[in-house]
């Protein structure tokens, strides 16, 4: 929106991801320091947000990005050494997230929080503002995700990335995170993300309906979550 009218990327990026940080902020506020329940809150969020986009932009579709389109379908279309973009972030993203989750006093806290909340805090660990970090670093990097998806597709709807929810909940769980918490890697989270669209092209490309996908993802959700039971019991 503030592309489109006439505002330069350098200042209509920071503007995106300062609207994604907000929500990461009252999210985690609401969720770390109010206590209330994490998926209650992140749904009501994610209807405001919407609702939100909506009304700022009147349900339209924005496709002219004024003096820097160029630049931006550039940065999310485009490619280094033949390389897309977007792949480039998300390995940097990746292998930055995954250093700080292994190699951090940030990284312990967070697992050791998901582990065993109570025991985090007689510990010493300062549970709130972990917490209020972790939705922060993840609206960051939605609102640096819905950055590159505009400038790939080139255009934006109010309805982008609308039941991509399931598709990120199933990456997290195939690639090894523990619902219960206290368990899951960065690089675990992209192989899912991987392995979920290796099977889309697959099932498109053997002529099999699209309508099947979402029974293939559920179905591996639900795999994946009761091997990670099994070896829960197995270790208890």
């Amino acid at each position: 929106g503030a592309m489109e009218a006439g505002y330069p990327l350098i200042v209509a990026m920071p503007l995106a991801l300062a609207a994604a940080l907000s929500i990461g902020l009252l999210n985690g506020l609401l969720i770390a320091f109010v206590g209330m329940p994490p998926f209650v809150v992140t749904l009501g969020t994610l209807a405001l947000g919407r609702s939100l986009a909506m009304v700022l932009s009147n349900n339209k579709m924005i496709y002219q990005f004024g003096p820097d389109q160029d630049l931006l379908l550039a940065l999310g279309g485009g490619s280094v050494l033949g390389i897309p973009n977007p792949l480039i972030v998300l390995v940097l993203l990746a292998l930055v997230t995954g250093c700080a989750l292994r190699w951090t006093r940030w990284g312990r806290h967070v697992m050791a929080i998901g582990g065993n909340e109570e025991a985090a805090v007689m510990t010493g660990v300062p549970v709130h503002r972990i917490k209020l970090s972790v939705y922060m670093l993840s609206a960051f990097a939605a609102g640096l995700t819905g950055v590159l998806e505009v400038g790939w597709l080139g255009g934006v709807t109010t309805n982008l990335g609308q039941g991509m929810e399931l598709t990120v909940i199933a990456a997290a769980v195939i690639g090894g995170a523990n619902l219960s918490g206290g368990a899951g890697t960065a690089f675990g989270a992209v192989i899912g993300a991987a392995l979920i669209e290796v099977i889309r092209n697959s099932l498109i490309l053997l002529g099999i309906s699209t309508f099947w996908q979402g029974s293939f993802v559920g179905t591996f959700i639900i795999l994946a979550v009761a091997i990670e039971r099994l070896r829960t019991v197995r270790r208890t």
